[in-house]
């Protein structure tokens, strides 16, 4: 008759799930300080590229270009205040009108 010895088997299993259990422990910690490790060498890339980044800005927009002289409004005011004056027929504030409006 063969004689079991439950006290040495719960020995062994146990023995072997606490090092199963420790390696897998030993496992994540590793990872966890690896992953660690990476971010922040990633956000010391991205610390010094965020200054290069932001010192060549790009000069703002130019607006349209401004008309040289005054205003189309204004010249049109003044054609009109010329033909109202008497300083220009009918014929010529049109023809003045239409080229301003460039038609």
């Amino acid at each position: 008759m063969r004689r079991r010895r439950p006290l040495m088997r719960a020995a062994v299993i146990g023995g072997g799930a606490y090092a199963i259990g420790r390696s897998s422990a030993n496992k994540r910690a590793n990872q966890a300080q690896q992953e660690d490790e990476q971010n922040a060498r990633i956000d010391d890339l991205e610390q010094q590229q965020a200054p290069a980044q932001q010192a060549p800005a790009p000069p703002p927009a130019a607006p349209a270009a401004p008309a040289a002289g005054p205003s189309l409004l204004d010249q049109l005011n003044n054609l009109d205040a010329l033909h109202q004056q008497g300083g220009l027929t009918d014929n010529e504030f049109t023809a003045a009108k239409a080229k301003l409006l460039g038609s």
